[in-house]
């Protein structure tokens, strides 16, 4: 339960900061498609790589990957099914025979129905995702946000002590 609460807070925390929704919102579409695959392989590896390399909202990838795979493990049939159809597909037999031929390509776990399935459904729904995400972030970040600094209350916390020591910590925080 406390590691649910941890995300949560990790998740308030990035939508309140600085951070572009953009930025967030190519973070949850890459979790979403981190959370459909297994982390412990070389398409987990890949999208860890490019998270780092493009420097996009790391945490908002983890987070959103943490709570897509329990989602995805709700639809497991549906995503074996999808999975196995495509798979056994005849005009890509060849394919797949070629890419399990490969040297690197068979430590994807390609060849496992739900894998595959997780694939194929991360790949095409990620730009979906990706568009929502950004919607609603940016909506939550104009309205909520904005109205929020506008009232007495953040004003009051914005001044306190605690608050600036807060924020003074946040700077130097690796």
């Amino acid at each position: 339960m406390a590691l649910i609460l941890k995300e949560i807070f990790n998740l308030i925390r990035i939508l309140n900061s600085e951070t572009g929704a953009g930025q967030i919102a190519l973070g949850i579409s890459l979790g979403f498609i981190l959370g459909l695959s297994p982390w412990v392989s070389l398409q987990g590896i890949v999208i860890f790589l490019l998270i780092i390399i493009f420097r996009l909202q790391a945490t908002a990838a983890l987070t959103s990957a943490f709570f897509f795979s329990f989602i995805a493990y709700v639809f497991d049939p549906i995503i074996h099914k999808l999975g196995r159809y495509v798979l056994k597909l005849d005009s890509l037999e060849s394919t797949w025979t070629l890419l399990y031929n490969a040297p690197i390509l068979p430590y994807t776990q390609f060849n496992n129905s739900i894998v595959m399935g997780g694939a194929v459904l991360g790949i095409l729904l990620s730009p979906i995702i990706y568009l929502i995400s950004y919607s609603l972030i940016k909506k939550y970040q104009d309205v909520i946000v904005a109205r929020f600094r506008e009232t007495k209350v953040w004003k009051i916390i914005k001044g306190s002590v605690v608050y600036n020591w807060y924020s003074t910590y946040e700077k130097f925080k690796p």
